[in-house]
């Protein structure tokens, strides 16, 4: 047998050229197919990152590149030794074929067992897996500073992802064998799968007709009892005959809807602090029309999370309240509670923030996402009033997780033809919603460009110089491990800008299951640790892994907080803010589409 051959290595004077070809040619291509599915340019996707190109590089470090191909040379060799050793025995070889690469943790892309025990397919599956991780670590190479390096690793990786075997009808075993199995009319529903998700602009990621807001999703029993043209308020109907007199006031992102803390009755946060005793308001941002997209971070505060708070206060005659904000709703939570602080107001008497960044240094994978030529490229238009598309904030946070929320999809409802099973929490994330163009272009300029939050005195917000060392409530911080959106480390820096008593907890999985995590299903862990050192890491090191969920480690700690009991009011409502209609209210159900 003729001995086995090894591709040839590209030169090092060529590796540069291809880097940069790979990743613009790459985000271009995105661009236009994603401008084709949506109708119109993705804010926060890859198709942003083609309107900043790579800058020049230097020299590539030629012992790098030479170890790094010598540590891939065996790994080739092996595998096109067993393709040749494969063909010469007619696609029966009497060995297994070697595994010169392994799938990652959680990878479910090559389960099925053709990819191990046919050759044609466990020849496809290594070779791409290998190819893979050799580009991977090709990129990391790359002569580039570091911002841009990181906007390449993000490129490569998706161009890798996008081109997986699993990605196509002809190399899926599992769609052909599908396809097969029924005379062709997987392929059909595919078909049809496609030409619907085409006219919605998303892929759909769970059986929308297996729920409905207000019939099984955010059915806690409450009441809107205060309306303007930013938001509802909702206030629960107490369960217990007795409740604490501090109400607490809940800012969910706006991103997207406000029920993802009242998804079903198991699983409601809501509806778990109202059994507690707890009188219970939550903001239901709008879904920006055209007509309002001019607002800004200041009408957010001012009409979102300050006449939140007014109504609360005047509704339970509680001069003070407690507060709970989620992501994006909890920077604007701990904006709002700086400009109280600088107007010496004291209505705030504890903070709850749930995977919430305050210092912006690193903002993770979605960090990609926005630069300066990106924000230039649309500030004009935004400032101008034009919208923020949900679906392209969608699109953007499915991107960060492409295998889980975009190609596993593509496979199962397009190649295979199936349903996409029920699930609360996936067609909440397919319900997002508008934002207003000027509130968009603060936050992402001021925020995650300049990271200017952490800098006392360096914004001013609603009229007031903010500085968050003057929110001196305390604190209660939750950050989830394998947060992709929040990176935990960047949760944890709010202990040293906050400048009250901090209590940081983190909690298993990611942004959104960390959270909704019920204490009934007795799932998952959270780790405590009370001595909070300037390094995360250090902090977790040592920190005590407890099993469940953390909701009741929190109501322990917001218990010195809620105040004294009282009888529960019989409604909803006061005389000044009546009740405008049962909860989940108008705009929660308002389409962004």
């Amino acid at each position: 047998m003729a001995e086995a051959s090894s591709p040839v290595p590209p030169a090092p004077s060529e590796l540069a050229a291809q880097w940069h070809a790979l990743a613009e040619e790459w985000a271009r291509w995105y661009a236009r197919t994603a401008s084709e599915f949506t109708g119109e340019p993705l804010l926060g996707s890859i198709a942003n990152l083609a309107l900043a190109p790579f800058p020049p590089t230097g020299p590539v470090d030629v012992e790098r590149l030479a170890a790094l191909n010598e540590k891939y040379r065996p790994r080739w060799e092996a595998l096109w030794s067993a393709a040749i050793a494969a063909a010469a025995a007619g696609g029966l070889p009497e060995q297994p074929l070697p595994d010169v690469a392994s799938r990652a943790p959680g990878d479910r892309r090559f389960a099925a067992r053709e990819w191990r025990e046919l050759p044609y397919f466990a020849l496809m599956k290594q070779g791409y897996l290998l190819l893979g991780e050799y580009l991977g670590e090709a990129a990391t190479l790359a002569p580039l500073p570091e911002p841009d390096r990181q906007r390449l690793m993000f490129l490569t990786k998706q161009y890798v992802d996008a081109l997986a075997p699993t990605n196509f009808m002809a190399t899926n075993p599992d769609a052909l064998k599908r396809a097969l199995s029924t005379e062709g009319a997987s392929l059909m529903r595919g078909v049809a799968n496609l030409a619907e998700d085409t006219r919605r602009g998303r892929i759909t990621m769970s059986d929308e007709r297996a729920f409905e807001v207000g019939r099984n999703l955010a059915v806690t029993p409450g009441s809107v009892v205060f309306r303007n043209d930013l938001i509802e308020l909702i206030q629960y109907a107490p369960t217990t005959a007795r409740v604490h007199r501090r109400p607490l006031v809940i800012v969910p992102p706006c991103i997207n809807k406000y029920y993802i803390l009242d998804l079903q009755p198991e699983n409601s946060l809501v509806r778990w602090a109202v059994g507690e005793g707890h009188t219970v308001f939550m903001i239901s941002w709008r879904n920006i029309p055209p007509e309002l997209g001019r607002l800004t971070w200041d009408d957010y505060i001012e009409m979102g999370v300050l006449c939140a708070i007014a109504a609360a206060r005047q509704i339970t005659g509680s001069k003070t309240v407690n507060t709970l904000g989620f992501c994006v709703g909890g920077t604007l939570l701990a904006c709002t509670l700086a400009v109280l602080a600088a107007r010496s107001d004291r209505s705030v008497a504890s903070v709850t923030l749930l995977t919430t960044m305050l210092d912006f240094a690193d903002p993770g994978d979605i960090g990609v996402y926005v630069s300066r030529e990106m924000l230039a490229a649309r500030k004009s238009a935004l400032m101008e009033g034009k919208r923020m598309q949900g679906s392209e904030l969608a699109g953007a946070f499915a991107s960060l997780r492409a295998n889980e929320l975009v190609w596993n999809y593509v496979v199962s409802n397009y190649l295979k033809g199936e349903t996409p099973p029920a699930f609360d929490l996936l067609y909440w994330n397919g319900d997002s919603s508008n934002l207003p163009g000027p509130m968009c272009a603060y936050y992402l300029e001021q925020m995650y460009l300049d990271n200017k939050l952490r800098e006392g005195g360096a914004l001013t917000m609603a009229g007031a110089s903010i500085d968050l060392a003057r929110v001196t409530v305390p604190a209660y911080l939750v950050a989830s491990r394998d947060d992709h959106i929040v990176p935990w480390r960047s949760a944890y820096r709010s202990i040293g800008l906050l400048g009250g008593d901090v209590n940081f907890v983190l909690g298993a999985s990611g942004h959104i299951a960390g959270v909704v995590n019920p204490p009934a299903k007795n799932r998952r862990n959270y780790w405590t640790n009370s001595l909070l050192t300037d390094d995360a890491d250090d902090w977790f090191a040592r920190a005590e892994s407890h099993p469940g969920s953390w909701w009741p480690d929190w109501g322990a700690w917001l218990a010195p907080h809620r105040g004294a009991l009282c009888r529960a009011p019989r409604a909803s409502g006061s005389a000044r803010n009546p009740v405008l209609g049962p909860a989940p209210g108008r705009y929660v159900i308002e389409s962004s589409e």
